[in-house]
């Protein structure tokens, strides 16, 4: 067995069913070795992407991502995948080849240092020297990778670790590293103080970030928000955390959200932060929102309580456990005046839109395509305006809302629809981008076709860098600087005939129900362009 083999034999042990990425010499034995096992590969068009779609896959799997790319400039590349799975703390491993290790600081040809590029973006990172260290350092990448504040982890190969024999492969069956003990169980204490706090607050609410869908404890929060009437907001990637028609939940908060769930945190007298890093998108002045309110901040990295905003009540560990431990204790909440005026709140103060009946209205064409998607669907949505109304009117059921917070990666939501349509093969899976991110990514229908994938794409076209636009419209008083991307975008019918896809066109809402049938008919990738007024402002 060389050290090829033992990598492969390692993602083995970790019941890894499928490899995104692009192959280099530097990369080549392993890539030579995978064939010999049954897990699959996915040739990605760029390394990118190879990143994003293991981040899809892992975020509806629950699983950890796994992708390989070669070294130098395939190894710069995925850079950005690997920091938009750090922002948004999505498990990935990432492998990447490296050229001979007695070459390492030479300059030589397509050499980067990668470990030392990516340090402020993963948990951890690994440059093999020892071809015998590879099953050590797999489990420990996995068990990184996993646990805690979930995040990627890189391990960079040289070729010749890859091609060296290794004395005896056994796997770990443990991991025991010193330094790296994330605390899981939270503080007994702590939670009997967050239950006393809550049976004497007025206005209380939860705030939930991707943190709970990470720890998988939607249900936990769910059962605690019934039990105890506590009202529910969410940040961005907490969407999903409640379905959306809930009537304890009270939208998104933050520059984008529902004005509503910014009030509501507002006047709150006690907020229970879960999974969410109280940062500047969500909550622009944290110490202005926390004045007068008792904030509980619960969250498994002891990192980012106090970070932003200082906690009254800290609460450190796995949020699916602390709520576990919550749900068993026995207190009493009485808030219904609060309630109501949530309520009111909610009736009074939804955004009133007046849209161009020229052009599809893409609020009322989200909430009408929700409706008639499968009640586990699972919607991606690309940053840019689309993804601002995809928070604002999509209506998640009991399916999945993914998209890029932390980080705005646009292109994303392509790649990541293949992994999480790869994951859940019986799912209906739909991308929805703008004609600007779409050109980021639109190489992979390539990587859809020749792999089965069938991915429903939406592309809001308008035009321009929309997201752009509108804050040049309101900054430089309509000064547009580097926007305009109508000359030289594709005919998005003669792109989707180039690789055999099927196309659909909607121009207004006249047609609407029929045009969103047909897109979700059958199981096949369609590609399906709605136009947009170019002036329309989220």
């Amino acid at each position: 067995m060389i050290g090829a083999d033992a990598i492969v034999k390692s993602l083995e042990m970790e019941n890894v069913k499928y490899v995104f990425g692009y192959p280099g010499v530097a990369i080549c034995p392993f890539f030579n070795s995978i064939l010999d096992s049954d897990i699959k590969t996915v040739l990605i068009r760029t390394e990118q992407n190879a990143a994003h779609a293991a981040s899809g896959l892992a975020r509806v799997s629950n699983e950890v991502g796994v992708c390989a790319v070669t070294s130098g400039p395939g190894a710069t590349n995925v850079i950005t995948g690997i920091a938009t799975a750090f922002a948004d703390s999505i498990p990935l491993v990432v492998i990447t080849g490296q050229v001979n290790s007695e070459l390492l600081g030479s300059d030589v040809f397509q050499e980067a240092d990668i470990t030392g590029a990516v340090e402020s973006f993963v948990k951890y990172s690994y440059l093999v020297r020892d071809v015998n260290d590879i099953p050590r350092i797999m489990k420990e990448a996995f068990h990184i990778a996993r646990t805690g504040r979930k995040g990627p982890v890189l391990i960079d190969v040289p070729i010749d670790v890859q091609n060296a024999e290794i004395k005896k492969f056994v796997y770990p069956e443990n991991v025991n590293m010193r330094t790296y003990k994330p605390t899981v169980k939270g503080n007994m204490a702590q939670i009997k103080k967050v239950s006393e706090k809550l049976s004497k607050a007025k206005r209380p609410i939860m705030c939930v970030g991707g943190g709970v869908l990470l720890a998988d404890a939607n249900e936990e929060i769910r059962s605690f928000s019934k039990k105890h009437n506590i009202p529910v907001v969410s940040t961005m990637m907490g969407i999903g955390v409640m379905p959306t028609m809930d009537p304890l939940y009270f939208g998104m908060v933050g520059n984008n959200g529902k004005p509503y769930a910014n009030r509501a945190m507002n006047e709150s007298d006690l907020i229970i932060m879960v999974g969410a890093r109280v940062a500047d998108r969500a909550i622009s002045q944290p110490d202005l929102t926390m004045e007068n309110t008792t904030l509980i901040h619960i969250d498994v990295d002891p990192a980012e309580i106090g970070k932003n905003a200082k906690a009254s009540i800290p609460l450190v560990g796995d949020c699916k456990n602390i709520f576990e431990d919550l749900l068993s204790l026995d207190f009493e909440c009485s808030h219904n005046e609060w309630l109501k005026a949530l309520e009111n709140y909610r009736d009074t103060m939804t955004p009133k839109r007046n849209p161009n009946e020229k052009y599809v209205d893409p609020a009322r064409f989200i909430t009408l395509l929700s409706n008639k998607m499968k009640d586990d669907g699972i919607y991606v949505a690309d940053v840019g305006q689309n993804q601002i109304w995809s928070c604002g009117y999509h209506i998640v059921k009991k399916g999945k809302f993914l998209t890029s917070g932390g980080m705005g990666t646009m292109g994303y939501s392509i790649p990541a629809a293949m992994g999480a349509k790869i994951a859940q093969k019986d799912k209906q899976v739909i991308a929805v981008c703008g004609d600007g991110s779409f050109q980021m990514s639109m190489m992979e229908l390539a990587t859809m076709k020749q792999h089965d994938v069938n991915v429903k794409v939406i592309v809001f076209r308008n035009n321009y860098l929309g997201m752009v636009r509108q804050y040049q419209h309101f900054t430089y008083n309509d000064n547009y600087s580097v926007v305009d991307i109508k000359d030289g975008s594709p005919n998005l019918e003669k792109l989707s005939d180039a690789y055999d896809i099927k196309f659909l066109r909607l121009n207004d809402m006249s047609n609407v129900d029929e045009i969103i049938d047909e897109f979700l008919k059958n199981d096949e990738s369609v590609i399906l362009e709605c136009m947009i007024d170019p002036m329309d402002l989220v």
